[in-house]
């Protein structure tokens, strides 16, 4: 593991930029985690320490995240090697201005109404931490590592980097 990042979401960025799907993941009433794929939509002006999402108002997530705010967004990216998970707590947002400025041609697939269908929901997670896993060797050299550790029964070592980032 290295270092603990404060304030600094550089790195984060870098690897969730071009993941648009993440699994965003609530506490449902029944006791059950619940997670679904929602699109990220922050934008390169937005990457500080919120992850925005557009949701349905009478959805289970929203329902789900009303009731237990605290929530963890997992993002894949297994052909680069690249892996975050982000803690939060999550809120609808009222800002008309917001809803436009992230508003896409995917969103009016999913809230015909545009930014101001009665139905859609601005939801931003505030980050309180992260945790990120860079395997920067490439996929071939990961994997003779993994099989020379389960021929010598060795864990293997150096496949990447490993960090947390609290937010506050």
């Amino acid at each position: 593991m290295t270092n603990v990042d404060t304030v600094d979401t550089t790195k984060l960025w870098s690897m969730i930029k071009d993941i648009r799907l993440g699994m965003f993941t609530t506490h449902h009433g029944n006791g059950h985690l619940h997670s679904r794929p929602m699109t990220t939509l922050n934008g390169k002006n937005d990457r500080g320490a919120v992850l925005w999402f557009f949701m349905s108002r009478g959805s289970d997530s929203v329902a789900d995240l009303t009731a237990a705010p605290e929530v963890n967004v997992a993002y894949a990216d297994p052909g680069h090697g690249a892996y975050v998970s982000v803690s939060g707590r999550a809120n609808v947002v009222e800002d008309a201005t917001k809803k436009g400025l992230l508003w896409s041609a995917l969103a009016q697939a999913w809230f015909p109404g545009g930014p101001d269908d009665p139905d859609l929901a601005l939801v931003a997670v505030s980050i309180s931490h992260a945790d990120y896993w860079d395997m920067k060797s490439n996929k071939a050299v990961r994997i003779f590592k993994i099989a020379r550790a389960a021929v010598t029964g060795a864990p293997p070592t150096d496949l990447g980097e490993h960090a947390k980032m609290r937010m506050g």
